[in-house]
């Protein structure tokens, strides 16, 4: 009996044994981590933006809010017009994130920090209703007409009927980039009509007889006639080329560099993915066609 006692002693001190031995082996064994992601040095860090001002580059914002609001649940990115002086100013007021011009910030603003991003080239265009007989106006027929110097029709090559200026209003960059690029910086006479959107310009004129206005080539509609400007017609390659003068930058400024949401939005804005895919389709050209 003693000896028997003496073998179960034995097993199971070499079980015990063989346990510690086991526990030690786990205990030993080296472990898999799933290592820690390092943030991105750009993150969300607010779920709305707010962008305003120019309604002619309103189209492509749209769309790349559009975009960056179904790459990003939850976030959300206002947009709304006024025109680009209402989105210089306010940006400059911190009242929004983003504002939206088609002209360089303002001398009586280039002390608030304003940083611009240059966002694409919007092609402008000279456009009549669609009762106008003539198809293209010279630099200086164009000039006259919009200063009041010129009032009918037929001093330009078309019908016997009184021109029909209709136009946007002084807070619109649409409306400064005709002045600077078409009138060497003449003033636009009383007679002409002012609009507060793209939208509405491009309505007013297809409804009025014998009218004339301007809008960025994103709203062109069969609805009124493009005309060609000191014989070229709009193309993306005319303007491209230098052939086609009436063109600008467009530009969306932040009050300081852009940080969390409001870079990764204007990110995208710039990404090779949005540039080459989408802003043409806007009608609009890629900064990087103007660097041929």
């Amino acid at each position: 009996m003693f000896k028997t006692k003496s073998k179960i002693a034995l097993v199971s001190t070499t079980l015990i044994a063989l346990m510690v031995l086991a526990g030690c082996g786990k205990t030993a064994a080296p472990t898999t981590t799933t290592p820690v992601s390092t943030p991105s040095a750009t993150t969300i860090d607010k779920m709305t933006i707010s962008s305003a001002g120019s309604t002619a580059l309103q189209p492509l914002v749209k769309l790349a809010a559009e975009d960056f609001m179904t790459k990003n649940a939850g976030v959300q990115v206002n947009l709304s017009g006024g025109g680009s002086m209402t989105g210089l100013t306010n940006v400059a007021s911190g009242a929004i994130d983003i504002g939206n011009s088609d002209v360089f910030v303002t001398d009586e603003l280039k002390d608030k920090g304003l940083i611009d991003h240059q966002v694409c080239v919007a092609p402008f265009l000279l456009i009549t209703n669609k009762d106008v007989a003539i198809d293209n106006l010279t630099k200086a027929q164009a000039t006259d007409i919009f200063t009041g110097k010129i009032t009918n029709w037929k001093e330009v090559g078309g019908k016997d009927a009184p021109i029909a200026i209709i136009g946007r209003a002084k807070s619109s960059g649409t409306r400064a980039t005709i002045v600077k690029i078409v009138m060497d910086g003449k003033e636009f006479t009383d007679a002409a009509a002012a609009q507060d959107s793209t939208g509405n310009l491009l309505t007013g004129v297809a409804q009025t007889p014998g009218a004339i206005g301007y809008i960025d080539a994103a709203y062109l509609k069969d609805t009124v006639k493009a005309l060609k400007y000191n014989g070229v017609a709009y193309s993306a390659d005319a303007v491209a080329s230098g052939q086609y003068p009436i063109y600008a930058y467009e530009h969306m400024y932040t009050k300081g560099e852009p940080t969390g949401t409001v870079k990764l939005f204007l990110d995208y804005v710039m990404s090779k993915e949005f540039q080459e895919k989408s802003v043409e389709k806007t009608g609009f050209l890629p900064i990087s066609a103007m660097k041929k």
